[in-house]
């Protein structure tokens, strides 16, 4: 009879201890469990925060840069418009005294020059205003347009058109007009640099809440795949994402190139 007892006082200490035991077990595998839970957690909250950072400083960066760019741009047309434009107008005015003086068989070339700086005098004037951003903010991004669509019809190189859809709108944020410009005016400048290109195409599509600007030339284009991205391609995307532009670009060899920019207005 003790003998049973003690049986089964050893069988209640074996399932007691081995209760004990799972359950220990049990509080050890939660609490592994939890610190890798909470070590995740933290571990990608650490990565967002890096991502986020980089992504802050990659931004300012190239907020830096754009201002820059901007700044000397700014300092070229002020330049332009203050120092090449006063000369060119003091060589009309010289050209205007010369004119009344030499014989009639050599006023007629004299005269011919003094159309040739006037035009050029017009053409300063024109490059100086587009790259014053404190001018294109002024005129607004729809005149900027319409002045820079002229200026490249002057140039006699290339067939520029501009149509408007919709109501035209101010845009609230001036920064915002100068970016969409400066995307609009390199667009421009690689088609006259590189496209080969007879015509060029601008459409801007005003909606309720939201501007659509797409361009399009029928030059040369080139394979997007094939391409090294230069600084004026690098400079149109960087600058659609500062202001969350949807950016699309299309080219093909011997198709042309096209551009869409979707801006949000409201």
């Amino acid at each position: 009879m003790l003998q049973a007892e003690e049986r089964i006082v050893s069988t209640d200490a074996e399932r007691y201890l081995l209760v004990y035991m799972i359950g220990v077990l049990l509080i050890v595998s939660a609490l592994i469990i939890i610190f890798f839970i909470v070590f995740q957690k933290r571990k990608n909250k650490l990565l967002f925060e890096k991502f986020r950072q980089q992504q802050e400083f990659e931004e300012e960066l190239t907020k830096s840069q754009l201002e820059i760019q901007d700044q000397t741009l700014k300092n070229v047309g002020q330049e332009l418009h203050d120092n090449v434009g006063q000369l060119l107008s003091f060589a009309s005015m010289q050209l205007n005294l010369i004119s009344t003086l030499v014989k009639d068989s050599v006023k007629e070339k004299v005269d011919d020059t003094k159309d040739v700086i006037s035009n050029t005098i017009q053409e300063v004037r024109a490059l100086s205003k587009s790259l014053n951003s404190d001018v294109i903010a002024n005129f607004g991004l729809l005149e900027s347009i319409q002045n820079e669509v002229d200026r490249m019809n002057k140039l006699n190189v290339i067939k520029a058109e501009l149509s408007i859809v919709g109501k035209p709108v101010t845009l609230k944020n001036k920064k915002d007009e100068i970016i969409l410009f400066r995307i609009v005016q390199e667009f421009f400048s690689n088609t006259i640099k590189y496209a080969d290109a007879k015509h060029l195409k601008v459409l801007l599509k005003y909606s309720a809440d939201e501007l659509m600007i797409s361009l399009s030339d029928d030059g040369m284009g080139f394979d997007e795949s094939a391409i090294d991205l230069g600084s004026g391609l690098i400079n149109m995307k960087s600058r659609a994402e500062l202001i969350n532009t949807h950016y699309k670009l299309e080219s093909a060899s011997n198709k042309g190139t096209d551009l869409e920019l979707n801006y949000k207005l409201t």
